[in-house]
């Protein structure tokens, strides 16, 4: 959630990178924020003005009292009846005005970074670097990932939908093996890298949602238990980050770095057609996350640090990628900048994303109450950052596509430790 003093103190820059998000009328949304932050406090100075009046009065009525001037005191009386019920209506009248604001601005995304580039959609995305060989697949050989589970019986569609229903997959044998043990070298990894593993519950409550983005923008592409009022989380990021929800911080704590291990659900509503064939987009998937909350002077420096980190996996599983950083039209609404990293699936014959690691600034921090005291012992929002490292479908798909050959799937060498094999036939 934007800062209002922030959106006053560079309104104009605010517009003009909310601009690039292809908003409408920034002006006039930006705008709204601030009158609704001015008339909060104009009703709090009034408020505050009864308060010391009726407090003054108050101390009148004592004197007056004290002299044996009864009559007088209580024509004075009167007029503390009347502040208390001016007083009572202020409050209600801040109170609605205070929520107005917020959920005005729940409704602004965050402002993107000055590298993030004007677009439309995801076809405007500029490409950073590209890494890797493209397997170079005869024909006769290339066989799309939803054919070779079949042909190997490695992973079941058809007994999810008998279970749960279409994007739920059942993995099976060497399959499952594989899952298995591609979140436990993703765990390995980044503790090498120095994050703490967490365990975190799947289910969240409706605060934390709202305190890392995902309520109410998001709201129709979560799972919901009406019941319970709890939501299945979509990616780890939102139970982690929501761990030092309401929490002051010291500066030397920082950066704090976790990483955790949760599968992952969302609807996908609306999402039909060859591109979401197979495990290349799916209701129900595990993702491992990383998540950092930094000082703010440091945090585009661990950007950089967090997408290495993710291209050292998709390097060690020897799978050519790309790094993208992603448009204003396609940048994620808690995002101020976004790196999208992608593979190559050979038989498709196309790029997958994988992973997306993003800076959120304030944003988030701001919803969470997330702050950190700093040498100067001033109390200030910390920043937050996440990545997947990785999510684990598309990663399949492309192993098996890129790695087939006429005598089966060839694993990657850095798997086949956690695997116990090199090869599924």
């Amino acid at each position: 959630m934007l800062q209002v003093n922030e959106i006053r103190a560079n309104f104009a820059h605010a517009c003009e990178r909310l601009s690039a998000r292809n908003i409408e009328n920034p002006e006039e949304l930006l705008g709204n924020a601030l009158k609704l932050e001015d008339l909060r406090k104009q009703i709090q100075l009034d408020r505050d003005n009864l308060q010391a009046e009726s407090n003054a009065i108050s101390k009148q009525i004592g004197q007056l009292m004290k002299s044996g001037n009864k009559e007088e005191a209580n024509k004075i009386k009167e007029r503390t009846s009347e502040i208390k019920q001016q007083v009572k209506s202020l409050e209600e009248r801040y109170s609605q005005t205070e929520e107005e604001l917020t959920q005005l601005l729940y409704t602004i995304p965050n402002i993107p970074h000055a590298s993030v580039p004007a677009g439309n959609s995801d076809t405007d995305n500029e490409v950073v670097l590209e890494n890797g060989m493209i397997p170079n697949l005869e024909d006769s050989n290339k066989s799309p990932h939803w054919d070779l589970i079949k042909k190997y019986d490695i992973v079941d569609f058809e007994l999810g939908v008998k279970i749960t229903g279409a994007g739920f997959p059942v993995y099976k044998g060497k399959g499952a093996k594989l899952q298995r043990a591609l979140v436990n070298f993703f765990l390995d990894e980044a503790e090498k890298a120095g994050y703490a593993e967490v365990q975190p519950p799947i289910l969240i409550n409706e605060e934390s949602g709202y305190a890392t983005g995902q309520l109410p923008d998001k709201e129709g592409q979560m799972y919901f238990a009406q019941e319970d009022g709890l939501y299945l989380i979509p990616t780890a990021e939102v139970p982690i980050t929501n761990m030092y929800r309401g929490s002051i911080l010291q500066e030397e704590e920082l950066p704090i770095k976790n990483t955790g291990y949760t599968p992952c659900f969302r609807r996908e509503a609306g999402s039909w057609g060859a591109h979401v064939r197979g495990l290349n987009r799916l209701h129900q998937f595990d993702k491992v996350e990383i998540v950092q909350i930094t000082h703010p002077d440091n945090s585009y420096k661990t950007l950089d640090e967090m997408s290495l980190h993710v291209q050292s996996l998709l390097q060690k599983l020897e799978l050519p990628y790309r790094v993208l950083r992603l448009c204003g039209g396609d940048l994620g609404f808690t995002s101020a900048l976004t790196f999208d990293m992608e593979v190559f699936s050979a038989a498709q014959e196309r790029w997958l994303e994988v992973s997306s690691v993003s800076n959120f600034e304030t944003y988030q921090s701001n919803r969470l109450k997330l702050r950190f005291k700093n040498k100067d012992k001033k109390t200030v929002l910390a920043h937050t950052l996440n990545g997947s490292a990785l999510a684990l479908p598309r990663i399949m798909a492309a192993i098996l596509e890129n790695n087939q050959g006429e005598e089966g799937i060839k694993m990657p060498k850095v798997l086949v430790p956690y695997l116990g094999f090199d090869t599924i036939k």
